[in-house]
């Protein structure tokens, strides 16, 4: 029983990992200094109706990048926004008419490559910036595709730093392992325990010769 229960644990774990979760490494440096190339990320596996202003998500958009690779960048403006910047280093760029804190941006730099832009992100898509703005192909140099932004179905997932999911996944699969091989050990000792009942009483069975009876 607790076999059976250890490798349904561990189907059960390995089945919502993948189906909940996945995987990304950097290779870029348009996210820096958020996130640098080489550093493995992971996302939860949402809608991109779901993600807010200053989520990281990680989408793919062959027809812009050539790829159908994953993309990660940040949500500046979701369906709906009004999404303007700016010039020069000490500007800022305002959602809906307010200035917009980003303390994540490379060198505190949110304008990068002094291009003004005036974006009315239409429903059902997201205005999306790298971190490191003076090198990062973003919403801003796709203008003639919707403004730049990306449809909401483009999106595979947010980016998550919180590691406490993906150690409750181990720490149950490692579990369900447990189980399973505990489980394994208890058959193997019964089945050993069996063999051994068994030539106990073949033996305890076994007819005695004529003629090794004492005579009295």
């Amino acid at each position: 029983m607790a076999g059976l229960l250890g490798v349904v644990l561990v189907l059960g774990t390995l089945v919502y990992a993948r189906t909940s979760y996945g995987g990304s490494t950097i290779s870029s440096q348009s996210m820096l200094p958020t996130y640098k190339p080489g550093d493995r990320v992971f996302f939860k596996k949402v809608n991109g109706g779901e993600v807010r202003r200053g989520d990281v998500v990680v989408f793919s958009a062959p027809d812009r990048y050539g790829s159908s690779a994953n993309v990660m960048q940040r949500v500046v403006g979701v369906g709906g926004d009004e999404v303007v910047c700016c010039s020069g280093t000490d500007a800022r760029i305002t959602v809906n008419g307010k200035p917009l804190s980003e303390p994540y941006v490379a060198r505190g730099d949110v304008d990068g490559v002094h291009k003004k832009y005036d974006v009315k992100v239409p429903k059902g898509r997201l205005f999306l910036l790298g971190d490191n703005r003076a090198n990062a192909m973003d919403s801003r140099f796709f203008a003639s595709d919707h403004d730049g932004t990306v449809a909401e179905s483009a999106v595979r997932g947010r980016v998550t730093d919180d590691r406490t999911t993906a150690v409750g996944i181990v720490s149950a699969a490692i579990g369900g392992v447990v189980l399973a091989l505990l489980g394994i050990g208890l058959a193997l000792l019964g089945i050993g325990l069996g063999v051994a009942a068994f030539v106990v009483r073949r033996r305890r069975a076994a007819p005695v010769a004529p003629w090794l009876v004492q005579q009295g």
